[in-house]
């Protein structure tokens, strides 16, 4: 059965994921460089190129949308981490993963509202980025359409982020998520729309 995106009748949907924020924590703590500007990325699984610098860079595409204009690989990052590497296992099993990062915001800082054009199922040529929050603060804010996500620690959450959406940390730690993108299959669409 194929995903009809009319079916979605939200933009957030918790998924039926659950992981060990504390064991992410723990690893990301291993991994994060001691300086950083208000915004910084881990990335985990990325172009192969980039993993790999004697890999050819991959040709020009017409379209680099999907994530199918390059081979992807992991990084030492995650091949150091066994809890973040069996989290990205988890998905990897059922579809291709293509992108995915720690993401780090400063405490104070802001992400402006913006839009991800090629992040949301109603598109033809689409990635779909799960979320995963990995610590939380009640200072801490994930507006999606000008109304708060309310992710917690070690949820997998599929957000409509071809709409507005912005981060605020009003608090005084860092925030950290985890993102995974992956090339859309009946697989996880299916999950998506079975979770609603």
């Amino acid at each position: 059965m194929t995903l009809k995106t009319s079916s979605l009748t939200t933009d957030r949907i918790k998924l039926p994921f659950y992981f060990n924020a504390n064991k992410m924590f723990e690893e990301f703590n291993q991994l994060k460089p001691d300086g950083f500007e208000y915004y910084s990325v881990i990335p985990l699984r990325s172009p192969a190129h980039l993993v790999d610098p004697s890999l050819p860079f991959p040709p020009p595409a017409d379209d680099y949308a999907d994530g199918s204009w390059t081979d992807w690989l992991d990084t030492q990052e995650l091949q150091n981490s066994p809890y973040l590497l069996s989290v990205v296992d988890e998905f990897r099993k059922h579809t291709k993963v293509t992108l995915v990062r720690l993401l780090r915001l400063a405490a104070g800082a802001e992400v402006q509202e913006h839009t991800d054009p090629t992040l949301g199922l109603e598109i033809d040529r689409s990635v779909i980025r799960l979320t995963i929050p990995i610590t939380h603060n009640d200072q801490v804010n994930f507006y999606l359409n000008k109304t708060v996500v309310p992710m917690q620690p070690g949820e997998c959450w599929y957000l409509k982020l071809t709409d507005p959406h912005a981060i605020t940390n009003h608090s005084t730690t860092e925030r950290v998520n985890m993102t995974i993108d992956m090339i859309p299959n009946d697989w996880i669409k299916n999950t998506i729309r079975d979770s609603q």
